[in-house]
C-alpha cells in the first residue's frame, strides 16, 4: 500500500525586523520530496495559513530544488496548500517539518498544525523536522497533553549556526535553548555538517544538510516500502 507523508510548511513571509523575506526552505522540502518520491510514497503540503506558502533558499544550481519546483503536480499542489484543519491524520503515515527561519515565529502556536502531527504520532505514524522545523516541537504535544519532544533525542539548528548567519537577536527564540528548556535530549553535531537522529518514531535534523539523511530516517521508520 501506497505511503503518504505530509510536508508542514510555514506562512510566516518576514524576517522580523530586518526588512527581509523568509518563509520555508525549498531545499528542505525538496530533497526530502525527492527521497520519499523514490520509494514510491505519495506526497501532499500543508500550511499555516493555506495557500502559496512563501518560499525562501530555492538554490538554482541545485538540480533536486529545479526538479522540486518545475515538477507541474508538485506546483500545483504547493500553489494551493491547505490548513491543517481540513486535514484527517488517518490519511497520513508521516508529517515533516520542514524548515525555514519563518518556521520560528509561527509552527510553535499553528496549533492545528500540531495536532495533526500529535494525532499522526499517536495513530503509529512518523514525525519529521529539519532545521528550524523543529521549531514545531516546542509546543506539539500527544493527545494524552504530554509534550512528544520531552525526554527524546532531538536535533535542530544549533546556536552556532544560528549565530554564524547573523541571526540570533532576530529569531523569537534560539531553538537549541528552547528545545532544551521543553525537556528534550537536544543533540547536535558540528555546524553545517550532516546530523540526523532518530527517537522512536521522532525524527529530527539540525540544518538544511540533514534534510535528506531526515526522510532516509523517516523511510526506514515506517518500514521502507
Amino acid at each position: 500500500m501506497t505511503k503518504h507523508v505530509l510536508l508542514a510548511l510555514t506562512s510566516h513571509a518576514k524576517l522580523g525586523d530586518t526588512g527581509r523575506p523568509t518563509g520555508y526552505y525549498v531545499g528542505e522540502a525538496a530533497h526530502p520530496a525527492a527521497m520519499f518520491a523514490k520509494f514510491g510514497y505519495e506526497i501532499d503540503f500543508v500550511s499555516v495559513a493555506g495557500g502559496a506558502p512563501p518560499a525562501d533558499g530555492a538554490e538554482a544550481d541545485d538540480p533536486v530544488v529545479k526538479a522540486f519546483l518545475d515538477e507541474p503536480a508538485l506546483r500545483a499542489k504547493l500553489a494551493d496548500t491547505p490548513t491543517a484543519d481540513t486535514l484527517d491524520a488517518a490519511d497520513y503515515d508521516a508529517i515533516l517539518y520542514v524548515g525555514g527561519h519563518g518556521a520560528m515565529w509561527d509552527f510553535p502556536h499553528a496549533r492545528p498544525l500540531l495536532r495533526l502531527g500529535g494525532e499522526i504520532h499517536q495513530r503509529g505514524g512518523v514525525v519529521g523536522a529539519v532545521c528550524h522545523g523543529p521549531a514545531a516541537l516546542t509546543g506539539l504535544r500527544l493527545p494524552n497533553g504530554t509534550l512528544l519532544a520531552k525526554g527524546r533525542e532531538v536535533a535542530g539548528f544549533s546556536n552556532e549556526e544560528e549565530e554564524a548567519v547573523g541571526l540570533t537577536g532576530v529569531v523569537p527564540f534560539l531553538l537549541e535553548d528552547r528545545l532544551t528548556e521543553k525537556g528534550a535530549r537536544y543533540t547536535k553535531g558540528e555546524p553545517w555538517t550532516v546530523h540526523a537522529v532518530a527517537d522512536d518514531r521522532l525524527v529530527t535534523g539540525q540544518n538544511p544538510q540533514s534534510a535528506t539523511r531526515v526522510a532516509e530516517l523517516m523511510i526506514t521508520a515506517l518500514g521502507g516500502h
